[in-house]
């Protein structure tokens, strides 16, 4: 089976350098990179450790000048170049990178169009955006980094859009109730599948394990290996 291609768009003005290879990384895991696009104003000082990186990892800079103060032209430029991509019918996805819930309606948009929308942000991007693509990659969490208490008497911390374990857990036991066989188990894979069309962020990953497997026994739920010893069934 042929790769799926997809088109990478970054909003540089919203994520950091640091997170370059694992958005690549990820991306890759999904199929072929056609396209690699990044926006900013590229003469502002604040996108210097992008400038650093956009060579080594083949990436397109496209620049947009802030021409209103206050006002993100950025994403407008990431939102029509989307478009044109779209309609010349050269990918089968896009992988949109931001924390910015202003690309909630270009996820909508883009899925409605039968393209599989990959989001990646923080965990701090709003749950709209998340709810709006087929997965969405924490790569913050992913690339290991701790989330960090705000030190400011006045602030207040930004809340994590992650699910939360005891919501999967929750799903895990409906699943289990209604896909079971006579006698109680399910197939882990079933889970897997299900939590993902239910959750696009879920990954076991975000809950410090590396196999779904790992989660479930995490997560208490009774675990064997199937007779052809092949497959897990949990209860």
């Amino acid at each position: 089976m042929e790769d799926k291609r997809f088109a990478i768009l970054i909003d540089a003005d919203n994520i950091s350098s640091k997170y370059i290879k694992i958005i690549i990384e990820e991306t890759a895991k999904e199929g072929t990179i056609t396209y690699k696009r990044i926006y900013g104003d590229w003469t502002t000082p604040n996108l210097g450790s992008w400038k650093e990186v956009l060579l080594e990892f083949s990436i397109n800079p496209i620049q947009q000048y802030a021409y209103t103060t206050g006002k993100n032209s950025t994403d407008s430029a990431m939102i029509i170049d989307a478009m044109d991509i779209l309609y010349t019918g050269n990918v089968d996805g896009f992988c949109i990178v931001s924390s910015d819930s202003d690309f909630t309606k270009l996820a909508a948009r883009l899925k409605e169009s039968g393209k599989i929308v990959i989001g990646m942000g923080q965990n701090k991007t709003p749950k709209p955006f998340v709810s709006a693509c087929s997965k969405f990659k924490y790569i913050d969490i992913l690339s290991g980094d701790k989330i960090k208490e705000d030190q400011g008497k006045n602030k207040e911390k930004e809340e994590s859009s992650l699910t939360k374990e005891q919501d999967i857990k929750k799903t895990i036991k409906t699943i289990i109730d209604e896909n079971a066989d006579a006698s109680g188990w399910v197939l882990a894979s079933t889970i897997g599948t299900i939590l993902q069309k239910s959750y696009p962020d879920f990954d076991c990953r975000n809950y410090g394990c590396k196999k779904m497997i790992d989660l479930l026994k995490k997560l208490e739920f009774s675990v064997k290996v199937s007779k052809d010893k092949v497959t897990y069934l949990v209860q």
